[in-house]
């Protein structure tokens, strides 16, 4: 592949508009971003809030921590704490910015004024929908489908913005369909590692930091802590325990950024970090660590495109295949290794659920990552799930096409048996 190919140069953008930084889960952030925006709009502090929203950023909101809120979580702090102190420039680093003051007035704001939360009955698995209420009149700020795409903005009824609003939007982002798992083999060989250097070293960076930081402090469960006590700490070990180590900080307040992938800060821990230990402990060049992680990451995007960005299926699944595609790349793995360790990772953990974010994703992400470095080893050792096992086809592409099949649409009554039971509409919880 020339870097003047059209495909090559599309990979590149891909890379650039998936992996961006974001502070804390993203769908939390996407509330404060909203919330922002609708106070910009509005030229006032509100004295009333309204939001109504996808039942799949209910899931993914109830129990995560967000950040610089002194602790606090849930749908009414996220939207206070962008409305309060966001800045709307910022984007998914909207509330980066809060000092200890601020943590303190986001406080205040909270108890001091109403938010309305209401569940959207709109087709649309990602919808966040705010109207915010001052003296001056009224703002509307609506988000669809990914994580800053503003579909919507009003002041008092009058449309300022619009755009349309019809399937998985996207807007100006280069087509996905592009990608492909012997092209981007094909990309990470020929790839100037100049032209992704900046965002590569800049997911190092913030995903590593933040690794770091989970196994410094206590978070959550501790999930990489356990991993490394309990199992020792060779490379297989290291890679997943420290990939657990960054969902442990995130999940749970750190104030870190991360940068993302398939708009997911634990997406783009998974996909990253085992690959990052791996270079280190195989003592691969810089350049061949940046080759393999623009595989993972690409890999990691191509398995969720045809999943949706938010689903019932557990989003760390196509990370840790990504670094296991990762991993085999660093050991000289060309298309016969990668594909079939993605066929063996994929054919492992594809049961996983996503019930929202919280501590456990932790231990879903170490599962995941596990399922890579297995689904690799099985493939050196003469070993492979074959064509008609499960969900298994011949190809690679076609089980990538199964995947995406049984996430968007086999398992949505799946996604909103969760949603029920996790607000405690099961009948058994009443």
């Amino acid at each position: 592949m020339q870097r003047t190919d059209e495909k090559y140069i599309s990979y590149v953008h891909i890379l650039e508009e998936e992996l961006i930084p974001a502070m804390g889960c993203t769908e939390p952030i996407a509330i404060a971003y909203a919330g922002a925006v609708a106070r910009k709009t509005l030229g006032e502090l509100p004295e009333k809030m309204s939001i109504t929203v996808s039942g799949n950023i209910i899931k993914n909101v109830k129990s995560v921590v967000v950040p610089h809120t002194g602790g606090m979580r849930g749908i009414p702090a996220a939207l206070c704490a962008g409305v309060a102190e966001g800045d709307a420039d910022a984007m998914l680093e909207v509330i980066s910015g809060v000092s200890e003051e601020g943590i303190l007035r986001i406080q205040k704001y909270l108890e001091e004024h109403t938010v309305e939360v209401h569940a959207s009955t709109s087709p649309y698995i990602f919808d966040i929908d705010v109207t915010v209420f001052g003296r001056g009149g009224s703002a509307r700020v609506r988000i669809l489908d990914n994580h800053t795409n503003i579909v919507l903005i009003e002041k008092n009824g009058e449309t300022l913005f619009e755009k349309s609003a019809q399937g998985e939007t996207r807007g100006n982002k280069t087509d996905r369909s592009v990608l492909n798992v012997k092209d981007i083999i094909d990309f990470a060989d020929s790839l100037d590692v100049e032209d992704v250097r900046a965002v590569l070293q800049r997911q190092i960076d913030y995903n590593t930091a933040i690794s770091e930081e989970g196994m410094r402090g206590r978070y959550g469960a501790n999930i990489g802590k356990v991993i490394l006590h309990t199992y020792g700490d060779n490379i297989k070990i290291r890679a997943k325990a420290k990939a657990a180590a960054g969902s442990d900080a995130r999940m749970n307040g750190c104030e870190l950024p991360v940068v993302i992938n398939s708009g997911s800060g634990n997406q783009g821990i998974t996909a990253s970090i085992p690959v990052i230990e791996f270079a280190k402990e195989l003592r691969v060049t810089e350049e061949k660590m940046f080759r393999a992680l623009a595989l993972s990451n690409l890999i990691t995007i191509h398995l969720k495109t045809g999943i949706g960005t938010l689903s019932a299926y557990c989003g760390a699944v196509s990370a840790g295949c990504g670094s296991g595609a990762g991993i085999a790349y660093l050991h000289g793995g060309r298309y016969e290794e990668i594909s079939h360790t993605l066929v063996n990772s994929l054919a492992i953990v594809s049961g996983i659920i996503c019930d929202g974010a919280k501590a456990s994703c932790a231990a879903k992400i170490a599962s995941a990552v596990d399922a890579g470095i297995l689904g690799y080893e099985m493939y050196i050792q003469g070993q492979e799930f074959c064509g008609g096992d499960g969900i298994v086809t011949k190809g690679v592409e076609n089980t990538i096409g199964n995947i995406g099949q049984l996430a968007r649409n086999g398992m949505s009554e799946t996604d909103r048996e969760i949603i029920r039971i996790m607000v405690g509409e099961n009948s058994e919880q009443k």
